[in-house]
């Protein structure tokens, strides 16, 4: 999300994953830093997903998986405890996978308006389609946190702008296509599993933000539709 305020100038034409973490890990600021020895209430989950052993029972082996998945994607504490927002980006991530290459197949996105930039809030997924054809996609995305939803609905590209830079955060947002206010389709530079999620917009990898620049123009249209689990 950033400043739109230079559009003036311009004509207008892939499930508790932000829960907080509420149990209590017992663990000292010491022994924060390391591997708790605790198993958590998803273990099992955990174990399956990571190809671990599946017995429930937290060892030094499964903690370091743990947390290295949590490192991976920014998860706090990553004490390498199988917790709740832990479970929950890999609960989305086995979702996200069995989309497959029909990620319109309950057709909410529609079909009638030629090419058109998908976002499922509810899976993190956006795709671009032309009337009922997978044009490219269905890629993960990272939208917006609680309080910083984003916006609902059919919109269009108003504004693009390839090297813009929110005046609000101070961050770069490479490859950004504006399509509500201060919300945009951009690249980021962290995981798009990474909790809580963005201020708004629809964060992308730079592989998919670039892809999306290249078949995306001013004035085509977007469609926002779900919720984010944990908003």
């Amino acid at each position: 999300m950033g400043d739109t305020r230079r559009r003036g100038a311009v004509a207008l034409g892939i499930t508790g994953l932000v829960a907080p973490l509420t149990i209590a890990l017992g663990a000292t600021p010491a022994q924060a830093a390391t591997c708790t020895t605790q198993a958590g209430p998803y273990q099992k989950q955990v174990e399956k997903f990571l190809g671990r052993p599946v017995d429930g029972r937290q060892s030094t082996a499964d903690c370091k998986a743990i947390r290295a998945f949590q490192n991976t994607h920014g998860i706090k504490p990553n004490i390498g405890y199988a917790g709740p927002v832990t479970w929950g980006v890999m609960d989305l991530m086995n979702k996200q996978k069995a989309v497959g290459d029909k990620p319109n197949k309950d057709g909410k996105c529609p079909v009638n308006k030629g090419r058109i930039a998908c976002v499922n809030l509810t899976l993190q997924l956006s795709w671009i389609q032309d009337g009922d054809k997978l044009v490219y996609g269905p890629v993960p995305v990272r939208t917006g946190r609680d309080g910083y939803e984003t916006r609902t609905g059919l919109k269009k590209i108003y504004w693009r702008h390839i090297d813009h830079v929110s005046s609000i955060y101070d961050v770069p947002m490479p490859y950004s296509q504006f399509f509500d206010g201060g919300q945009a389709f951009h690249s980021v530079g962290v995981s798009m599993w990474n909790p809580p999620g963005s201020h708004g917009c629809v964060n992308m990898t730079k592989t998919a933000a670039q892809k999306y620049w290249s078949l995306l123009k001013t004035g085509d249209d977007v469609y926002v539709y779900g919720r984010k689990p944990g908003t």
